[in-house]
């Protein structure tokens, strides 16, 4: 049996690939630079047995990824597959991935925007190789940053996304044999009931085991005196809320817990920074709170961490804490207010973000956690997770509490 080899996080191997409206094809030649060199496991392992790698083959896989990472940049831009025909021979993936770009090529024309640049790099976050390098498999974090002109306005527009990708040897080159977009707002599926403790303790190990303790909690002093509500009138901070989304949308905040599934305590963070008090019980599956460590382990209600029971809270009546009003639609919402979606429409709510900024025709634009998104369109059909059947839950956070 072949030897193979496994790298994590070897950061050394990076693509930068920039392109522009109006010139398709005519992208510069993606570079290669040091990215996270430094970080604790980015470093590159030596070959099993200390044999030296095969360096004409290891470059041919790398320049496979350079093709892809500039096709890929070039369809944010111009929404086309046929170009990657050359490159992937997953059909599977091409035609999820042509769907996925028909869809945002219909939904820009009708918003009237026109991006005119992007930017994707891309770090090889893993790489496993069979011991003749005819097969590798790289785990990839694609970082896209685009700009968008819309009605005379410009605005940023970033998120990164992870796909695993297995390359096939033929010949002197490489092909792109499987392609596995990393869905990660699609997970978890938690009960649909939390007042009844549906599925809680399943809930508690599942968030338990992905947990990644990190130091002491955040507490916000300011909002400290209110939390057993001794006196009204707090003011929600809608501008604190967003600055706060702008700031840790792409990294942990070391002051909280962080999971692998993160967006619902990313966006119970937010609303914490902009003053929205906690309703401390002391039992997960009531309240909305934080505790932090206690006893050797973290303490949280399920609706700070989990999307399904944050939506919850939200839609249950409160006559203090932190409360909100379902509106109809997302052009309703305002800075600091919070969607939450349902990918499959059956009543389980998976995804939460929160709305940092809006288009020139007034559409929330959203930051996200887990994937990590900053100013991103709200109806979230760039993802994968998305589906027909998705609905929205849109929440306007009461101005006062």
């Amino acid at each position: 049996m072949p030897r193979s080899r496994t790298r994590p996080g070897t950061g050394k191997s990076v693509t930068n690939s920039r392109s522009s409206a109006g010139k398709p094809g005519r992208a510069p030649a993606p570079s290669v630079r040091l990215h996270g060199a430094g970080r604790p496991g980015s470093a590159m392992l030596a070959r099993e047995g200390g044999e030296p790698p095969n360096a004409a083959r290891s470059e041919g896989w790398k320049a496979a990824i350079h093709r892809y990472v500039k096709l890929y940049n070039q369809a944010e831009i111009d929404r086309y597959s046929a170009p990657f025909e050359a490159v992937i021979a997953d059909g599977d993936h091409m035609s999820r991935f042509g769907r996925r770009l028909a869809r945002l090529r219909e939904q820009e024309l009708l918003r009237g925007i026109l991006p005119s640049r992007s930017e994707t790099s891309a770090e090889l976050l893993r790489v496993s190789e069979s011991g003749t390098l005819s097969e590798v498999s790289v785990l990839i974090e694609l970082r896209v940053k685009r700009t968008i002109e819309h009605h005379g306005r410009t605005y940023l527009e970033e998120r990164f996304d992870r796909e695993r990708l297995w390359l096939a040897a033929e010949g002197a080159d490489y092909v792109i044999a499987r392609v596995e977009p990393i869905v990660s707002e699609r997970r978890p599926r938690f009960s649909s009931s939390y007042s009844g403790h549906g599925g809680g303790f399943a809930d508690e190990q599942a968030l338990a085991a992905e947990s990644k303790p990190q130091s002491i909690p955040y507490i916000n002093y300011d909002v400290l005196p209110f939390f057993k509500h001794g006196r009204a009138g707090i003011r929600y901070r809608r501008d604190l809320a967003a600055a706060y989304a702008d700031r840790w949308w792409n990294e942990p905040n070391p002051a909280y817990e962080n999971f692998e599934v993160n967006c619902t305590n990313f966006i119970s963070q937010c609303l914490f920074a902009g003053n929205g008090p906690m309703n401390y019980t002391g039992k997960r599956a009531s309240g909305w709170w934080y505790r932090g460590f206690s006893g050797g382990r973290e303490n949280w209600s399920y609706s700070w961490a989990v999307a399904n029971a944050l939506q919850q809270y939200l839609s249950a009546p409160h006559s203090s804490a932190l409360r909100a009003t379902v509106v109809d639609s997302a052009d309703q919402l305002a800075l600091g207010d919070v969607i939450i979606y349902d990918w499959s429409g059956d009543n389980r709510f998976q995804h939460s973000t929160i709305v940092t900024a809006f288009d020139a025709a007034g559409m929330p634009l959203v930051n996200a956690n887990t994937v990590p998104s900053r100013h991103r369109y709200w109806d979230y059909q760039d993802s994968y997770a998305w589906t027909e059947n998705t609905k929205y839950r849109f929440f306007h956070i009461a101005d006062e509490f």
